[in-house]
């Protein structure tokens, strides 16, 4: 339960070519469910292509041999961001009061938090991504997730997210699995209010 007065902070990490402001409007949907909270909704460290796109790591020549170095290779800089924003907004000793909610290749870095253990966050909302993680694992206990991907995924197969689920489950993190008929690669206003409905419950509001 939050204490009273307390804010909390859901931090989005967009995914590949995008940038922060493309899952800003989630705070918009979330508003009147998470009181109290502040969104944050940073770019990644990384251009992509010649337009305003950013990332987290590089895509180029990624193959599923090498993807977890990239992931671990990321880490320094994803969090940089992320402390930066933890230290502006004073909780830096209070990992529980922070959310984070990723998309696609946002979704590869949160779920690597949890993975890591390295930040032990309330809360972590992965639409359509894909656990990529170094092993070995060692997630937070501390943290709850929830996954959301849509069957008809053609970039990131939904068969990622179950696969995600099965191993966060049997390490006993708390672990949702929402797949989501007839959805592709997006974040649909049904995913929207399932990710609110946890975050809210998360954080005890």
């Amino acid at each position: 339960m939050t204490e009273v007065g307390a804010r909390n902070l859901v931090i989005l990490l967009h995914g590949v070519g995008s940038n922060g402001a493309n899952l800003a409007p989630l705070a918009n949907l979330w508003n009147d469910l998470l009181p109290n909270t502040d969104f944050v909704s940073p770019d990644g460290p990384f251009t992509f292509g010649r337009g305003p796109g950013r990332q987290w790591f590089s895509i180029e020549c990624v193959t599923e041999e090498n993807r977890p170095d990239r992931v671990r290779a990321a880490r320094g800089d994803f969090d940089r961001v992320i402390g930066e924003i933890i230290t502006e907004y004073g909780l830096a000793d209070n990992p529980q009061r922070i959310a984070l909610v990723g998309f696609s290749q946002g979704s590869i870095m949160a779920l690597d938090v949890l993975a890591s253990g390295r930040l032990p966050v309330a809360a972590i909302a992965a639409f359509s991504g894909r656990l990529a993680s170094p092993q070995p694992l060692g997630p937070s206990l501390l943290t709850r997730l929830t996954l959301i991907h849509g069957d008809e995924d053609h970039i990131m197969p939904v068969s990622e997210s179950v696969k995600a689920s099965d191993i966060f489950k049997a390490a006993g993190v708390e672990t949702e699995l929402h797949v989501l008929p007839g959805l592709g690669h997006s974040i649909s206003q049904d995913g929207a209010v399932i990710a609110g409905n946890f975050l809210q419950r998360a954080f005890g509001v």
